[in-house]
């Protein structure tokens, strides 16, 4: 695979992900390979930032020491603007099918994918 591009998860405030350059399939976790075709070496992008939610989970119970400060908050599924679905957290008030925007916020000390609603 060629150079990864810094994302979310290398302290980068950025979202990427793969397209086949053989089948067009798009995918979400980084691999060497397309999980459609499996032809190597997909391409990387950085995502728009902007999508749907899909589904929304609000954690009212800390699962660890270090998220109890966050309690309440909503982890969400979205829908992403270029064909991939990733979880991320967001707004405690944002409901399916909202457009959303992503930010990064400091969340039990990494920096992690925030949706807000798109106005």
């Amino acid at each position: 695979m060629s150079g990864r591009l810094a994302d979310w998860t290398k302290g980068e405030a950025a979202v990427t992900y793969q397209t086949c350059n053989s089948c067009g399939h798009v995918q979400y976790f980084h691999c060497a390979f397309c999980a459609a075709c499996g032809e190597s070496d997909p391409r990387e992008q950085r995502a728009s930032g902007k999508g749907r939610v899909y589904a929304t989970s609000l954690v009212c119970r800390a699962a660890t020491p270090e998220t109890r400060a966050h309690v309440p908050y909503n982890i969400l599924l979205v829908d992403c603007a270029e064909g991939f679905r990733m979880m991320a957290h967001g707004d405690n008030g944002l409901a399916i099918g909202d457009s959303v925007v992503v930010s990064f916020k400091p969340f039990a000390g990494k920096l992690v994918p925030f949706f807000t609603k798109d106005t």
